[in-house]
């Protein structure tokens, strides 16, 4: 740092800062050091750093499925924020399992990570996860799916309104006999399926018993329980399904059955993925904004590991945003 402090003729703060990323020297000055700094490859000694700053400049990001693409838009948004901060974000899958995760999350602690931000399996045993962090002083922010007992930072939708949304959307296309592929018994299943009980309650609507039934969260979980579905009589004429992959499968066992989407059964899912406008049928469904999310929770992240003491918890809700497609569009 020295060495190119005195080549460009700085001081060795503002070799620092163009380093840090520092918002109070010019865009010029950090151009000339960091070009000056990749000529004789310089790589910050990041042990000696953490040493001085009790950083690592670490923050860990633990997801329950990066093959679903909301969860890849969401790390998309976190690193979007973090690295220019000099954060670097480590990913750990958990693939739905709250043991992995706790595992995970103790591998990450151990390492001085300076923060996590979680969306939790949410298994058995999983409160005793958070209270060692918060023994530890570990900052952490939840994402996507709020733990039940514990006042923690939160970013993300309101379950309820959104299953609400999407319910009232299929009732207001004409739907009668509106069904639920719901999913896995975490806050965001059990959310959104009390969103879709109190939209058919709003219209007089008791859905027969045999209407709800669990898809948990991947398209061919969803196909089973539309197949399920189609053993109902009378079937149902619309289905609000827990998020897209599980409405992509349910979409292709109405078609295997002969069925028209959505003159027959109108569909509707969650989380507007990348490729739901691809699809044989191009999916409605509710975003949430998963970029947006991201970049939220990063920016808590921040302000969490920045805090000279916890402050308290903040919890901040993204309004769920319905976008219509021709899997559901009956009327105009």
């Amino acid at each position: 740092m020295k060495d190119i402090a005195d080549d460009l003729g700085v001081s060795l703060m503002t070799v620092s800062k163009a380093l840090r990323n520092h918002s109070d020297i010019s865009e010029k000055t950090r151009d000339r050091v960091l070009k000056r700094m990749r000529e004789l490859n310089y790589q910050p000694d990041w042990i000696a750093r953490s040493m001085v700053t009790r950083r690592t400049y670490l923050v860990g990001l633990v997801l329950p499925d990066l093959m679903h693409s909301f969860f890849a838009e969401v790390a998309k948004g976190v690193a979007r924020k973090l690295q220019p901060l000099g954060y670097h974000v480590v990913i750990s899958d958990t693939g739905e399992d709250g043991e992995v995760e706790r595992r995970q999350v103790d591998v990450l602690v151990n390492r001085k990570v300076d923060g996590l931000i979680i969306a939790s399996a949410q298994r058995k045993g999983q409160m005793e996860l958070f209270q060692m962090l918060d023994a530890n002083k570990t900052p952490y922010v939840l994402i996507d799916r709020m733990i039940s007992g514990t006042d923690a930072n939160y970013v993300g939708v309101k379950d309820d309104d959104l299953g609400t949304l999407a319910t009232e959307h299929l009732i207001a296309q004409g739907c009668q006999r509106v069904a639920h592929i719901r999913g896995p018994a975490v806050a965001t299943g059990t959310g959104r399926l009390r969103g879709y009980r109190r939209a058919l309650a709003r219209h007089g609507i008791t859905p027969a018993p045999e209407y709800i039934t669990s898809g948990q969260y991947g398209d061919n979980t969803g196909y089973d329980a539309m197949c399920q579905l189609l053993k109902t009589n009378p079937l149902p004429d619309g289905v609000f399904c827990y998020n897209d992959p599980v409405a992509a499968g349910a979409i292709k066992a109405i078609l295997e059955a002969n069925l028209r989407v959505p003159q027959d059964i109108a569909v509707i899912g969650a989380g507007n993925v990348h490729y739901s406008d691809l699809l044989r049928v191009p999916l409605s469904t509710v975003d949430q904004s998963s970029t947006t999310l991201g970049e939220m929770a990063a920016d808590l992240m921040v302000s969490c590991m920045d805090a000279r003491k916890p402050a308290t918890a903040r919890h901040i809700f993204i309004p769920p945003r319905l976008v219509i497609r021709e899997s559901s569009r009956r009327k105009e």
